[in-house]
C-alpha cells in the first residue's frame, strides 16, 4: 500500500471524494462571521471545501489553527513537493494561486532553508524595525512626510469638508512608496516599480503583465545590490547571509513587495475602518491613546490576511473529527479562529485591552517577522490621518462597503469617507521633527504642492491605470 496515498479513515471518504464548501462566496466577503458560524456548526474546527477549483482542508477553530502554526510535532511542511495532488500532476495548469505556491520564497521552505533565509529576514529588517537606529528613524520620517503629503492632496479640492477614497487615496498608495525606500537608491524614485506594483494588486487585466515586470525591475535592483551594497533592505539581507544568490534575494524582494504593499496597505485601511464602525473596542482604544492596541482591535476583528497561505501534512493527522491524509493541502483561517468562542470569550468586544493573543501575523516558525515594521507604518498612517481630519464618517454603511474577494486578503477595494479638516494642511505639514528624529536630507524630495513630487506622480499614474 502506498503510503503517500489518503487511507480513508471510517466515517468519512478521503478529501478528494469529499462534497466541499466553495470557499468564495458572497458571505464569505461581506458576512464571514456568518460563514464561518455556518461551518463550525456543520463540520466543527475543520471543514472541506474548495479553494478556486482545488479541495482543501480550511481550519476555523483557535486552538487547532494556533497548534499546526506552531507545529511542537514537526507534522506540516510548507514544502510545494509535500502536496500530493502537485506531485502527481492534479492540480490544474491555470489554478489561479499556482504563482503564489511556486513563488520559491521563504515562505515555502521548511527546516535548515527556511531557516538561513529568514535569518537574513531577520538581519535585514533589524535596522528599520529598532527604532534606536538611523535608519529606523529616517524610515518613519518618510513615512511621516508622505501620509502628510498624501492627506493634503486628497483635501486639496478646497474648503474645510470633503470626500475621499482613503483606501485608494491613502492606504494602498503609502506602503507602495516605503517599498521603494526599502529597496533603496534606484528604486525609491522608480514610479514605474510603484504603479506596476499596484496594477499587481489591483489584480486588474494587466497584472499578469505587471507582475513580469515587477519582477524583472526588482531583480535588477538585486543584482545592483550582490555588485555594490547599499544601505537597505536587500544589502543588509546580503550581509547577514553572504551565500544569498541573487535569485534568491530575487524571490525575497518580490514576496516584501507584496507583504509590504498588500497587507499593510490592507492593515492601515481595516484599522480605519473598524475605528469608524466603532464595535470592536478600536475607536475606544484609539480615544484613549492606544493606537497600536486600536491596530491590535482591527487586527483581531479583519486580519489583512483572513486565510494564511498553504501548508501540507507530512503524516496522516486527524483534526476535530476529520483524518487529514499526508499530503493533503491545509489553510488556517484567523479570520475564522479569532471568531471561535474558545478566543472570543477571552474579552470584551468594549474593552479597550486585550490578550494580543490573535493570529493576524501567524505563530510559530513562519510568524511574520515584519510585524513592527507593518505596526510602526500602520501607527503613523492612523495618527496622521486622524490628527489632521476630523469628523471622519464613513460614507456608506458599514454593511454595504465593498470587500474584495480573494482566498488570502481580506480589505476593502474602497473605503468611502467624508470629514473636515482639524486645522489648516499647510501647518499640519509643517509640524517640526521631534528631538529624537533623525534629520533626513533629500535634496531632491519635492513637496506634495509640486506637481512633480512623488505622492502627486504615484496618484496620477494610479488614476491613469484604472481609466
Amino acid at each position: 500500500m502506498d503510503p503517500q496515498k489518503p487511507q480513508a479513515e471510517p466515517g468519512h471518504p478521503p478529501l478528494e471524494a469529499l462534497a466541499v464548501q466553495p470557499l468564495l462566496n458572497r458571505d464569505y466577503e461581506s458576512r464571514p462571521a456568518v460563514f464561518y458560524e455556518r461551518l463550525r456548526g456543520e463540520y466543527g474546527p475543520v471543514a472541506p471545501v474548495d479553494v478556486l477549483g482545488v479541495p482543501a482542508w480550511l481550519v476555523i477553530g483557535y486552538s487547532q489553527t494556533l497548534d499546526i502554526l506552531r507545529d511542537a510535532r514537526g507534522i506540516w511542511s510548507r514544502r510545494l513537493d509535500a502536496w500530493r495532488a502537485y506531485r502527481e500532476g492534479a492540480v490544474p495548469a491555470d489554478w489561479p494561486m499556482l504563482p503564489v505556491v511556486e513563488s520559491g520564497n521563504s515562505g515555502f521552505h521548511d527546516g535548515a532553508d527556511s531557516t538561513r533565509l529568514r535569518g537574513a529576514w531577520s538581519e535585514g529588517l533589524r535596522p528599520f524595525q529598532d527604532r534606536s537606529r538611523t535608519e529606523a528613524k529616517i524610515l518613519e520620517n518618510a513615512v511621516r512626510r508622505y501620509a502628510d503629503e498624501l492627506i493634503t492632496v486628497l483635501a486639496e479640492s478646497g474648503g474645510r469638508t470633503g470626500w475621499a477614497d482613503l483606501s485608494a487615496q491613502y492606504a494602498r498608495p503609502l506602503p507602495l512608496m516605503v517599498i521603494g525606500r526599502l529597496l533603496g537608491e534606484g528604486a525609491d524614485g522608480d514610479d514605474e516599480l510603484i504603479i506596476d506594483l499596484w496594477r499587481v494588486m489591483d489584480a486588474g487585466p494587466d497584472a499578469h503583465e505587471a507582475s513580469d515586470r515587477l519582477i524583472a525591475r526588482v531583480a535588477g535592483v538585486c543584482a545592483e545590490r550582490v555588485k555594490s551594497p547599499g544601505t537597505d533592505l536587500p544589502s543588509y539581507m546580503l550581509a547577514a547571509v553572504p551565500d544569498l544568490t541573487a535569485d534568491e534575494l530575487t524571490r525575497e524582494m518580490a514576496m516584501m513587495t507584496g507583504l509590504v504593499g498588500d497587507v499593510t496597505g490592507t492593515l492601515i485601511c481595516n484599522t480605519i475602518t473598524e475605528v469608524l464602525i466603532g464595535e470592536t473596542g478600536a475607536r475606544d482604544s484609539l480615544s484613549a491613546g492606544m493606537i497600536q492596541e486600536a491596530i491590535n482591535r482591527a487586527s483581531a476583528a479583519n486580519p489583512p490576511m483572513a486565510n494564511l497561505a498553504f501548508r501540507w501534512a507530512k503524516a496522516d493527522v486527524r483534526v476535530g473529527r476529520f483524518q487529514i491524509a499526508a499530503g493533503d493541502p491545509v489553510i488556517v483561517s484567523p479570520a475564522a479562529a479569532h471568531l471561535d468562542p474558545a478566543f472570543t470569550r477571552t474579552s470584551a468586544p468594549d474593552s479597550i485591552y486585550s490578550s494580543r493573543a490573535h493570529l493576524a501575523w501567524g505563530a510559530g516558525p513562519h510568524a511574520c517577522l515584519g510585524r513592527d515594521l507593518a505596526t510602526t507604518i500602520t501607527t503613523i498612517a492612523v495618527e496622521r490621518l486622524f490628527e489632521r481630519l476630523s469628523a471622519l464618517r464613513l460614507a456608506l454603511p458599514a454593511d454595504q462597503l465593498p470587500w474584495r474577494s480573494s482566498p488570502l486578503m481580506r480589505g476593502l477595494r474602497s473605503l468611502p469617507v467624508t470629514y473636515e479638516l482639524a486645522a489648516d494642511p499647510a501647518e499640519q505639514a509643517a509640524r517640526p521633527a521631534a528631538a529624537d528624529e533623525a534629520p533626513e536630507p533629500e535634496p531632491d524630495a519635492a513637496p506634495a504642492d509640486e506637481p512633480d513630487s512623488l505622492v502627486r506622480r504615484v496618484l496620477r499614474m494610479m488614476r491613469l491605470s484604472q481609466s
